[in-house]
């Protein structure tokens, strides 16, 4: 059991959350925090001092000043002024993580929101009522204003939310369940829409999918390497020591896992090849480099989940801070680093699946005994190098710009959302590149036959011809390479 506000939350914790909601909770000291801070806020308003947020408009209108009574009304048009987010739906998956992210940060007790809208939100995804949330409009400070507005509209009995597998009016939903839109008080607008949790989440969700991609392009790797039959010296251990980074020390020694005990390879240490080509000897450098950056992201996403991100900040009755720890560009940085870690995944994946169409070392050009009348593999390459160049001009690093907003209150902005969409973008077209090297490498170990290769290419290879058999003549294999997406995607392939 997991306690929002108070338990150090690891990625792993959030899917654990997502598939049993129940599985988090908020215990009386949590409780505690947030009625304490609650309580501070009512004090401030109560002491008639001009705190941001508070009791003054927001950006820059923070000069104008906003009486007792208004407060409830400015909090409110706050989140329906701010819900102006375009574009599709995020998924509802991203939706839930913004939505316990979001939980644990408000239950640490800094932010004046209160135990009932807080409560609520829990309750919400115990009973799988997810809110509706657009894919733009945030520029990722102050924090994830549109995203976060559209989050919680549901709330104010507005908005659409997903609800049994469909996507429907707020009202409706709310009164299914009996129970009544919410009033919110001083400051609790402003701490629902301030902070980074649009871009969080998407960090999150792209992290838990690099995760098995880097291991399934180690495996698909190793694959290609046996059907080119390639040699296994450059992952040797000495090697790596001499250079001792650890994403390719790790790489190299997943490689020699791989390979070990394999029949076929043997026949690479009878062979006049002096060396392979980078894309077979360099991957413990190339895969490791996007590990590194895998590792840097994931350790930045821990903090950022375990931290306060909006403004400001509520220490007591007498002091709150008016700071900066809304903006994304701590996670903007580090996206735009993974994102081009995952396309150079793909970039380097297509060109082994090129090497294994020329036609050398035993194999048949196009990896097909009969072409002439037959294509064979040549085409599913240029859908593996048409997805490999728009990966490439999604690397460009939406953290590089920024335009000022807010009448230039806000004049240093992160786009970091935009970076966590990039990412996944690219992670998504990642699946499907190696998808294609997974079937060329596949139908390439038919023509090393009867050498056998390790247990872990020999079960991919057995997984692979449970969904595409060898191509012998041309059919559709465009159905083949869905088939095994379909696979990656299911997390069938085993990494480990």
């Amino acid at each position: 059991m997991k306690i929002y506000g108070r338990d150090q939350f690891t990625i792993s914790d959030i899917f654990d959350i997502l598939r049993d909601p129940s599985s988090a909770k908020l215990d009386d000291i949590a409780r505690s925090q947030i009625l304490q801070s609650q309580n501070n806020v009512r004090q401030i308003v109560e002491s008639n001092r001009t705190v941001y947020g508070i009791n003054t408009g927001f950006g820059p209108l923070c000069d104008v000043k906003i009486s007792e009574e208004e407060t409830a009304q400015l909090q409110h048009n706050l989140i329906i002024s701010h819900a102006v987010g375009v574009g599709k739906p995020i998924a509802k998956e991203l939706s839930a993580i913004m939505m316990i992210a979001k939980v644990h940060a408000l239950s640490k007790g800094f932010s004046g929101v209160s135990l009932e809208v807080i409560e609520r939100l829990i309750l919400m995804l115990e009973k799988d009522i997810i809110p509706v949330v657009p894919e733009q409009g945030s520029v990722g400070a102050s924090g994830d204003l549109a995203p976060l507005a559209h989050l919680v509209l549901p709330l104010l009995g507005l908005g659409k939310v997903w609800w049994k597998n469909q996507i429907l009016e707020t009202g409706e939903v709310l009164a299914e369940n009996g129970l009544e839109k919410l009033k919110l008080g001083p400051k609790e607008g402003l701490g629902l829409i301030n902070g980074t949790q649009f871009i969080l989440a998407h960090a999150i969700l792209g992290l838990d999918k690099f995760e098995y991609l880097l291991d399934l392009a180690d495996l698909a790797a190793a694959m290609s390497l046996e059907a080119y039959q390639g040699s296994a010296s450059p992952f040797r251990e000495e090697l790596h020591d001499i250079r001792p980074f650890d994403g390719s020390k790790k790489v190299a020694a997943r490689m020699r896992m791989f390979l070990g005990n394999s029949e076929n390879l043997e026949a690479h240490l009878n062979c006049n090849r002096v060396q392979d080509p980078y894309s077979m000897r360099c991957v413990p450098q190339v895969h490791g480099a996007s590990r590194n950056a895998y590792e840097h992201l994931k350790a930045l996403a821990i903090t950022e989940l375990n931290s306060v991100t909006d403004n400001p900040i509520v220490l007591s009755a007498e002091e709150s801070i008016s700071g900066g720890n809304f903006h994304g560009q701590l996670l903007a940085l580090p996206l735009d680093y993974c994102t081009l870690a995952g396309a150079e995944l793909g970039n380097i994946s297509d060109r082994r699946s090129y090497l294994l169409l020329e036609g050398k070392f035993g194999l048949p050009r196009l990896l097909t005994a009969s072409t002439g009348l037959n294509s064979g593999f040549m085409i599913p390459q240029y859908t593996s190098a048409a997805l490999v160049t728009e990966n490439k001009t999604l690397c460009f690093p939406a953290s590089a710009d920024s335009i000022p907003t807010s009448l230039g209150q806000e004049d240093h902005v992160s786009m970091g959302s935009i970076s966590g969409r990039k990412f996944n973008q690219v992670l998504g077209n990642l699946v499907n590149i190696l998808s294609v090297e997974l079937m060329f490498a596949a139908q390439g170990l038919e023509f090393r036959r009867p050498a056998k290769c390790s247990r872990f290419v020999e079960d991919a290879f057995g997984l692979i011809r449970s969904k595409v058999p060898k191509l012998e003549d041309d059919r559709l294999i465009g159905d083949d390479m869905l088939a095994i997406a379909e696979l990656i995607n299911e997390r069938k392939f085993e990494v480990n």
